[in-house]
């Protein structure tokens, strides 16, 4: 077997595309999407039929401007999202406006409404991921969907005390940024780049591993972003990887034995089980300056590719 074959065995995989032809030729268990993914996929052909549907969408729902906009992007997402669903036989993920990423009430209503034009298309919620950004109100909102039944994954996570207050929200799954950690700390540091057992993005999403599992949480881990295959074998036994298609292609075109690194029932985490109030999660990921910046610059640039989404809908 070639080591995506080896990987599938011990690790659910994930495509980190909108491109259905990847979607097709790499067969996931599941697929994830934003709003950097979207704006790539409405430049491909295949989606033009749905950009055209999102935006006829938005002129029949009516409102001012910026609710139009609101509703051709939330279709749109959808529109995209259900493509993927008739291919993949589970999940997709689909991220609530980053721009919301402070309000609770506001990503809590965002998130219902997502389901529900899922749920118009014939798709069961539990098939959906509700995406929202791992700030201390995202966690609270996901707390309150999942109360209802609408499972969340919490992206742009960074810091141990974010992971710790999704776990202790009881979240579906959570998505560490194996390589943004990586970026930031080669740029701190003045480095190329560190052996593989070294990196600081992979042994992040190792200790949040152990800590989950040694203290029996459920929320599912989910390595993201990464930057070369080496941080993929450094995860193989994590609960899931969510994959470029190119990297997907390199480790289809390597036959080398692909050990498992991690393993439930092998773990010993060194970190005591604690319940982060809102004050010591604000802290505890204050104290991290990767986490901090990294987050705020996450937000931000989803943010921006929102906005240029909703101006190519405006065309």
């Amino acid at each position: 077997m070639n080591q995506l074959e080896q990987l599938q065995q011990f690790t659910t995989l994930v495509a980190d595309t909108g491109d259905i032809e990847a979607i097709k030729q790499y067969m996931p268990e599941d697929a994830t999407t934003n709003p950097s993914l979207l704006l790539k996929a409405v430049s491909l052909l295949h989606y033009q039929t749905q950009l055209a549907q999102a935006r006829q969408y938005a002129r029949d729902m009516g409102g001012d401007s910026q609710t139009q906009l609101d509703n051709a992007t939330d279709r749109l997402a959808v529109l995209i999202g259900g493509e993927i669903l008739n291919i993949v036989p589970g999940r997709v993920s689909t991220e609530v406006d980053a721009r919301l990423s402070f309000d609770t009430n506001a990503s809590v209503k965002r998130a219902r409404k997502l389901v529900d034009l899922y749920e118009q298309a014939g798709f069961e919620r539990k098939r959906i991921l509700i995406k929202l950004a791992s700030t201390w109100e995202g966690v609270r909102a996901a707390a309150e969907l999942e109360s209802e039944g609408i499972n969340c994954n919490l992206t742009l996570l960074f810091s141990f005390a974010q992971a710790q207050a999704c776990a202790d929200a009881g979240v579906f799954l959570i998505s560490p940024f194996v390589g943004r950690i990586f970026d930031w700390y080669k740029k701190a540091e003045g480095v190329d780049s560190y052996v593989p057992e070294q990196d600081p993005g992979v042994l992040s999403v190792q200790r949040i591993y152990q800590y989950y599992k040694t203290h029996g949480f459920d929320t599912v881990v989910m390595g993201a972003s990464f930057r070369n295959v080496d941080q993929i074998r450094q995860l193989a036994g994590c609960d899931r990887l969510t994959i470029s298609p190119g990297l997907m292609q390199e480790l289809a075109d390597t036959g080398d034995s692909l050990p498992e690194i991690l393993n439930a029932e092998n773990v010993q985490s060194d970190d005591t089980k604690a319940e982060l109030s809102e004050q010591w999660f604000r802290w505890g990921h204050n104290d991290d300056p990767m986490a901090t910046e990294k987050l705020a610059e996450g937000i931000r640039l989803f943010a921006v590719d929102q906005v240029k989404l909703e101006d190519i809908l405006k065309g």
